[in-house]
């Protein structure tokens, strides 16, 4: 795993959610969730995207074995891993957006740079 937060979760379910995070997000180009959750959430999505970088079948397969979707793997590999074939890292951003109104958790926008 990435990081360390727990995020109050089991691990069986805290891996599902920020894979099917991590997977709607290179889907979509950007979600809105909470800080502490984007933060993870960057952490898995940019080792993808420099998993993506080098095409070969066992970074394909080890994409697979992440990613929920295959159309999303495919879309990883042919259109977002070349725009960031000469970048070392940051390919997300977090920008804050103040509290959540029903229990006042902060939150963010994370999207691809």
């Amino acid at each position: 795993m990435a990081g360390t937060r727990k995020l109050g979760r089991p691990t069986d379910h805290r891996k599902a959610m920020l894979r099917g995070m991590v997977t709607y997000l290179l889907e979509n180009g950007k979600i809105e969730t909470t800080v502490t959750r984007a933060k993870e959430v960057r952490c898995m999505a940019e080792k993808m995207i420099t998993l993506a970088k080098e095409d070969t079948l066992h970074n394909k397969r080890q994409a697979l074995a992440y990613i929920t979707k295959e159309d999303v793997v495919k879309k990883l590999f042919d259109e977002i891993s070349p725009k960031y074939k000469e970048v070392n890292g940051g390919y997300c951003r977090i920008i804050k957006t103040g509290p959540r109104r029903g229990d006042a958790a902060e939150m963010c926008i994370i999207e691809l740079v």
